[in-house]
């Protein structure tokens, strides 16, 4: 029996002896932890990172230093608002305040371990101090939101605008009114500012300049051309543009009324156009001006001076939208309203009922003429809008040869002006010869397939000479 005692006796003795060694390790251990705690008591625990980085052991204010000395490149970052492969804003890091939210960035560090839950708190001193865990922060880039957020709302004023209905009125035989749908846009101010936000914040991950891309909302119009006319004119087909300065007061008048002739007119199908039908009587009575002509080789003033620039502007709509040309005359000599942004031989005179400009509308749908005039940049516009059939033209070997000097001035006398008085109303233009090829395509099978030639006289200055009392 004394035996049996003996043995549980030892067996207890065991446990007890085990017990108390775990006890004092861990009384210990806690001793060891205390001490260590006390290391962190104004300091950020270990195993606490911000954007990888260790920041275990360091105050706040340390932290704060840190990141401002980081924060000194952001200066030197510029931001760009890109809008249709345009700059409509830049701001500098130096403008934007860029820099760390150093201030956030240290509070949250430090305030793992003492959070106000006990619980979490004792959870986060332990599993820091024990290495058991991982706490890890991403720092943000802050800066001066209101400067980005005013030019944004004045890009949005300046871009937005509304979706255009088109419209087509037709009253005897011409369009009255004319639009072409337009679609609209909306500058998505939120979508900029978050993608300014985004660009902000991938500096911290490479510090070098970022550009912005403006991508706005498309509005559709609700109405548009195809829906709303019976003539098979859905699209914009075509433009022939010139350039009329240098022009007098008389000149431009005459360009203006006579461009005015032809905006609403339609070319019916498979018809053949003529321009001394539309434009009509070119006289003082139609209310045209005396503006210098070529007539009879002179240069001498005539009613509806500058109606050339008219029929040369359509004619270079024509060649653009690949429009056979029934009939052409170049002008007798180079006209430097032609040249200014064109090669010689893109010229087109008229003069009834001997010359005109004959085009054919070989598509199956009607050609509506728009005429735009631009007093401010003397240029004057022909639209030509219809349906697109695959069509493409081509204007190769532009040529110029037999360049010739211009002769001896010429004077003129002139009732006119009073006696003394000398005005230049020609200048010398040298003689040459020019041509091009127009070729146009149709779904690759060649559909024309001409040659313009114009034979263009040497020309003198002219000047008028008063003969008037």
């Amino acid at each position: 029996m004394i035996a049996k005692k003996s043995s549980k006796r030892k067996i207890f003795d065991s446990w007890f002896f085990i017990l108390g060694a775990i006890l004092a390790v861990f009384v210990i251990k806690s001793w060891q932890l205390i001490k260590y705690n006390q290391r962190f008591e104004n300091k950020v625990y270990p195993n606490v990172y911000i954007d990888n980085q260790s920041f275990g052991g360091r105050t706040k204010q340390e932290i704060i230093n840190y990141f401002k000395v980081k924060s000194l490149p952001l200066k030197r970052i510029s931001l760009t608002i890109i809008y249709q492969d345009q700059s409509v804003a830049t701001f500098s890091g130096q403008q934007l305040k860029l820099k760390t939210d150093e201030e956030t960035a240290a509070e949250r560090a430090y305030f793992i371990g003492r959070s106000k839950f006990a619980f979490s708190r004792y959870y986060q001193k332990i599993t820091s101090l024990l290495n058991l865990n991982r706490y890890d922060f991403i720092s943000n880039i802050d800066y001066d939101k209101s400067a980005v957020s005013e030019r944004v709302e004045s890009i949005k004023e300046e871009y937005n605008k509304p979706a255009k209905n088109a419209l087509f009125k037709f009253e005897n035989g011409r369009v009255l009114s004319f639009r072409k749908e337009e679609k609209g846009q909306e500058i998505m101010i939120d979508s900029v500012l978050t993608d300014f936000d985004n660009a902000v914040q991938s500096i911290k991950n490479k510090s070098e300049n970022k550009s912005i891309i403006i991508k706005p909302r498309i509005i559709e119009p609700e109405i548009t051309l195809a829906s709303i006319n019976n003539y098979g004119i859905e699209e914009f087909i075509a433009e022939g543009r010139s350039d009329f300065s240098h022009s007098i007061p008389e000149r431009i008048h005459n360009i203006i009324l006579a461009a005015s002739k032809f905006n609403g007119v339609l070319i019916p199908p498979n018809k053949t156009f003529s321009f001394n039908a539309t434009v009509g009587d070119i006289s003082s009575l139609t209310g045209y001006k005396p503006a210098y002509i070529i007539k009879e080789g002179k240069t001498v003033l005539g009613d509806g001076g500058g109606v050339c620039q008219v029929s040369t502007t359509l004619f270079r709509a024509a060649l653009n939208a690949g429009l056979p040309i029934e009939e052409r005359h170049a002008h007798a000599y180079r006209v430097g309203y032609y040249e200014n942004d064109m090669k010689p031989g893109f010229d087109a005179t008229v003069f009834a009922p001997s010359a005109d400009l004959k085009i054919k509308n070989d598509t199956n749908a009607y050609i509506l003429i728009e005429t735009e005039i631009d007093e401010e940049n003397n240029l004057l516009y022909f639209r030509l809008f219809g349906k697109k059939d695959n069509r493409r033209s081509e204007i190769n070997n532009i040529s110029l040869w037999d360049v010739s000097p211009p002769p001896p001035p010429k004077y003129q006398d002139d009732p006119t002006l009073k006696k003394g008085v000398t005005k230049q109303i020609d200048f010398p233009a040298w003689g040459s010869k020019a041509s091009f090829s127009y070729k146009v395509y149709k779904e690759n099978n060649l559909i024309i397939d001409q040659k313009f030639f114009s034979n263009f006289r040497p020309w003198q200055a002219v000047f008028f000479v008063g003969t008037a009392d």
